[in-house]
């Protein structure tokens, strides 16, 4: 989902291939797309406070951890075999977030 007429931040949903370390921010960092309050591969660098509004630059300026979330972790249980799922719903920090780019940004 993007956020209004700035096609600068978007919601993206992300599928692991493998359990690699870093890998939906390295991958997000390497197209351009650097998640927001990531200090290592980039959010903040790559967004031009001057290009949004204030509360958006305030909301995304003030996010103090990476703007990413595990909805949903599965694997099968080493040693029953069993299919394990586990999800989680958006934490209320991610959610605030959310709705601040929402509401200062849809024109």
């Amino acid at each position: 989902d993007r956020f209004g007429a700035n096609e600068d931040i978007a919601l993206v949903e992300c599928w692991l291939e493998t359990g690699r370390t870093h890998q939906i921010r390295v991958h997000m960092a390497h197209t351009g797309h650097g998640l927001i309050g990531d200090p290592v591969y980039g959010g903040k660098r790559k967004l031009s406070a001057k290009s949004f509004p204030p509360a958006v630059s305030d909301a995304i300026n003030t996010f103090g951890r990476q703007a990413l979330h595990a909805a949903v972790l599965g694997f099968i249980h080493p040693v029953t075999g069993e299919d394990m799922r586990f999800e989680a719903d958006i934490p209320p920090d991610m959610a605030d977030l959310l709705g601040k780019l929402q509401t200062n940004t849809i024109s």
